[in-house]
């Protein structure tokens, strides 16, 4: 290990702070561009020991637990919490400016659309039962070590608030030591508690001792663990724009509200008057269910349980057109050009590894608008690409932000033919 005085040159794709020496980038966290700083290093690594001169555009971390010298170690929650917010969305807009460039896309690309603190409806926990604590957190970057958490600002105020209740939870179900994942989601109805990872089978015994605990506590609607559902006081339940839907346990849902309803707005937009309309990668209906006020759609989405979830809502809510659902691998059988001939739309909105062969397909079709959603500029960048090559324009790009002080950004992205 080496100790040295740097000048930061620029931020990375994850955050951290770089300098490209001669034998190559180093990596720091913490550092922002323009800062003079010493490092201590080890390889391509380093540790900021201490700033020198601090970038205009550095600010103070709203959480104790952020930074080299946060409460129990880092917190990897969060890795911008020290970056300002003007600087701060300017980055994120970047991050799809190169992603689009680097698949020779140059289209404009708008301002960031903002997150702010207290939004997120949907955190994921790393939890670990200890001799003397219940440990509940966010690991350390590039660690298995928990960060025992007492905040958390990105999180919503309900779900901070019954940190007690969901460290009671984690300790009525953990069977050892070893490290599982509790994934919350606040609905309108109370968290919906998933747990994830527990390996040993639970006892009838155990089964009833977490019970006891959900019981004795206010404000939980489900428990679950590896997606059984051990008690289900009164259903979660999330709204799509005045559609009310029940999501199977751990199931994907937008992690904050606002980011939802600024997408949704996008893709309404674009979508218009759209008779028919294609929704693909439906999820449990964060777009289908809102489209359906403006025409019939067609769900498609490859989870069993989600698609069924949609189904129900779309079956059960009035002044909704026609909601048809079928439940596909889009990844194994996009839909097929012949197949997308009578739809005026198509929405799709993958997962993180995007929707190339889906977007091959579409390439070659007749419809004339395309919304797609993303929270990978990359592989958008790969799937946009492909549809620009088929005869598509980008009409418009627009990020949305909802993973607050992170390197993630989701992307919505309009085209028409």
């Amino acid at each position: 290990m080496s100790t040295e005085k740097v000048t930061i040159q620029k931020l990375g794709a994850q955050g951290d702070g770089i300098v490209i020496g001669s034998d190559g980038p180093v990596y720091v966290p913490f550092a922002l561009p323009d800062e003079t700083v010493a490092i201590a290093r080890v390889k391509n690594q380093g540790t900021l020991m201490s700033i020198a001169t601090a970038s205009p555009g550095r600010q103070e971390p709203l959480c104790r637990h952020f930074g080299p010298d946060g409460v129990n170690g880092t917190c990897g929650g969060c890795t911008l919490q020290h970056l300002a917010d003007v600087p701060y969305r300017a980055f994120k807009r970047q991050l799809v400016i190169d992603a689009l460039k680097s698949k020779g896309l140059t289209p404009e690309v708008g301002e960031t659309i903002a997150a702010h603190p207290g939004e997120r409806r949907r955190v994921v926990f790393a939890a670990r039962k200890t001799e003397k604590d219940m440990l509940i957190g966010f690991n350390q970057a590039e660690s298995h070590h928990i960060v025992n958490i007492e905040e958390c600002p990105i999180s919503s105020a309900g779900i901070i608030a019954r940190l007690p209740a969901i460290k009671a939870i984690g300790a009525a179900i953990a069977t050892d030591a070893e490290a599982f994942r509790i994934a919350v989601l606040e609905t309108l109805s109370g968290l919906d508690i998933a747990i994830d990872g527990i390996k040993k089978k639970l006892s009838d015994q155990h089964r009833r001792k977490v019970i006891e605990t959900a019981l004795s506590l206010r404000g939980v609607a489900r428990i679950s663990v590896n997606g059984e559902i051990l008690i289900e006081p009164v259903k979660p339940v999330v709204e799509f724009d005045g559609v009310k839907a029940s999501p199977p346990p751990g199931s994907f849902t937008q992690a904050t509200k606002q980011a939802e309803e600024a997408m949704a707005e996008l893709v309404l937009a674009h979508v218009g008057k759209a008779k028919r309309i294609a929704d693909l990668f439906a999820g449990a209906g964060t777009f289908a269910l809102r489209l359906a006020r403006i025409g019939r759609v067609h769900a498609v989405e490859g989870d069993e349980k989600a698609i069924a979830t949609l189904d129900f809502a779309g079956r059960n809510t009035q002044g909704l057109k026609p909601v048809t659902t079928e439940k596909r691998d889009l990844f194994r059988r996009p839909l097929m050009t012949s197949e997308l001939k009578v739809y005026d739309a198509v929405v799709f909105d993958p997962p993180r590894a995007g929707a190339e062969f889906q977007c091959r397909e579409l390439a070659r079709s007749t419809v004339k608008k395309v919304v797609a959603v993303s929270c990978n500029p990359l592989t958008l960048a790969r799937d946009l690409a492909i549809l620009v090559e088929g005869g598509y324009r980008i009409t418009s790009v627009t990020p949305v932000d909802q993973f607050l002080w992170s390197a993630h950004v989701e992307v919505v992205a309009t085209l028409e033919k």
